[in-house]
């Protein structure tokens, strides 16, 4: 059995793949551990899967499998757990951002029983402004999410081949790993690594992005903006009674003639306000309500380096709990 499975998801990293591909080997060479090398191509539109097909034909350590378009990051690390067959789990990009030479670290730290070690990178190189919304979009989880989100801790961690096993058993389809990862618990520990600036290529995270990334992060494991609508809908309704019943009062005693339309425009323009909101809120769970009821798998595999070494290709996964067969 391989000890070890590095799952290297990838999207256009033609630039990058190949000194990544050196720096991995040589570091897991050196740790005497038998393992293997996962790569998911993310439908590329470069040379990517051109260099992942050579690596593959070339070491019998390496597989790949490449989708038949660009379907996320969350699908591509969906695709590398499932390929892996190692008792042991490394997620890592391969922007070389997150240190191969971490990895032996990592190792040692799982041997003291840990299921989950958690590569953490600090702020070091960021932009202030990226900084300063980072932060306080992890202060915002931390207060309205059910799980615990680490400033820092992203996709490079080890899984033990338990804590994999229930990551794969958790059948949504809209996936946010930094949480789930967090959901299914067993003993974790983290440490803390100096930021690396990506060594080639651009990063394929930018603000609009990053920004959607962290609504479905908050979306996806609570339930609280929809409660947050409840409370703000009382609220304007107990501040609203208190307003008219001030409006009586004051007419009643100094006779004053009550204006209205400065009073009224303002309150139709705050109360839709809150509608819409509250409306877009409500529809965001609906909307994910509704692609989960459609079950569509989470990726479409174009080949894998058995299908291009001509055997047999493999099945396509399903997003449900079981796998259909195309």
């Amino acid at each position: 059995m391989v000890h070890m499975s590095i799952v290297v998801p990838c999207f256009n990293e033609s630039a990058v793949i190949d000194a990544f591909h050196r720096a991995l080997v040589g570091v897991l060479g050196a740790t005497g551990e038998s393992f293997e090398i996962c790569y998911v191509d993310d439908g590329s539109d470069d040379l990517t899967v051109d260099r992942l097909r050579q690596f593959a034909a070339s070491d019998a350590r390496v597989r790949y499998t490449s989708f038949s378009r660009n379907f996320g990051k969350e699908s591509a690390l969906l695709a590398g757990m499932r390929m892996a067959r190692g008792a042991v789990v490394v997620l890592m990009d391969a922007d070389l951002q997150h240190p191969p030479e971490l990895v032996p670290r990592m190792l040692e730290l799982h041997r003291h029983g840990y299921d989950q070690v958690v590569a953490r990178r600090d702020r070091s190189g960021e932009g202030m402004v990226r900084r300063a919304f980072s932060q306080a979009y992890y202060r915002l989880v931390r207060h309205f999410m059910d799980v615990e989100i680490v400033d820092g801790a992203g996709d490079f961690r080890l899984l033990s081949r338990r804590a994999v096993d229930s990551v794969l058993s958790l059948p949504e389809s809209n996936r946010f790993s930094k949480g789930l990862f967090s959901w299914i618990g067993f003993d974790t520990v983290s440490f803390t690594y100096e930021n690396v600036q990506r060594a080639a290529g651009q990063s394929k995270w930018g603000g609009r992005r990053l920004l959607n990334y962290g609504i479905d992060g908050l979306l996806s494991f609570n339930s609280r903006p929809l409660r947050l609508a409840i409370h703000t809908g009382l609220w304007l309704f107990l501040s609203a009674l208190g307003y008219a019943l001030w409006i009586v009062a004051n007419a009643v005693l100094n006779g004053v003639e009550t204006p209205g339309y400065a009073t009224l425009i303002t309150a139709v323009v705050a109360l839709s306000g809150v509608q819409l909101a509250t409306l877009g809120i409500i529809g965001e769970y609906v909307g994910r309500i509704y692609h989960e009821s459609k079950r569509r798998p989470h990726y479409v595999v174009r080949e894998t380096d058995r299908g291009a070494a001509g055997a047999p290709r493999a099945p396509l996964e399903s997003a449900g709990p079981a796998r259909r067969e195309r």
